[in-house]
């Protein structure tokens, strides 16, 4: 008997990349942020089966191509690494602050950190919305019962 087991893949499929102008905007939309002194990682819940990664690095922060094509090809292997760690989200991490080879390091550090509270927020985010459901189901059914007992009396 020939057993296979899927190995996790570690390269970047084109659903893991978000593209489109709507996607942007819903994230931005949602409104959640966490940032560094480098990045800003704006979130928002998906219901795809994968994290997606979507790359700001404006002409404000760094003027040649060349400086802005290094920061978003340095953040997406990255995210190409930690993928399999990242909750099901849509990630759009903007770059607040030009950097270089030099200040390599520290953009390992921080996202790395950004992640681990990026998967601690969707939890929290889960766990809220969860118990939220879970009260209002129990007010539902508490509610019948509570009016057929005072219909009784």
């Amino acid at each position: 008997m020939l057993l296979t087991y899927r190995l996790k893949t570690y390269g970047l499929e084109k659903q893991a990349k978000m593209i489109k102008t709507d996607d942007f905007s819903s994230v931005f939309n949602f409104r959640k942020r966490i940032s560094t002194q480098y990045l800003a990682m704006h979130f928002q819940p998906n219901l795809h089966q994968r994290p997606r990664l979507g790359l700001v690095v404006g002409k404000k922060t760094a003027k040649l191509a060349v400086d802005r094509n290094y920061m978003r090809r340095i953040l997406r292997e990255f995210f190409r690494l930690k993928q399999h760690e990242i909750c099901h989200v849509d990630l759009i991490i903007r770059v607040q602050k030009k950097f270089t080879k030099s200040d390599f390091t520290q953009i390992k550090q921080e996202f790395d950190m950004l992640i681990s509270k990026l998967n601690q927020r969707v939890l929290n985010l889960h766990v809220g919305v969860s118990e939220g459901l879970s009260k209002q189901a129990n007010s539902a059914i508490k509610s019948p019962l509570i009016v057929s007992s005072e219909s009784q009396q």
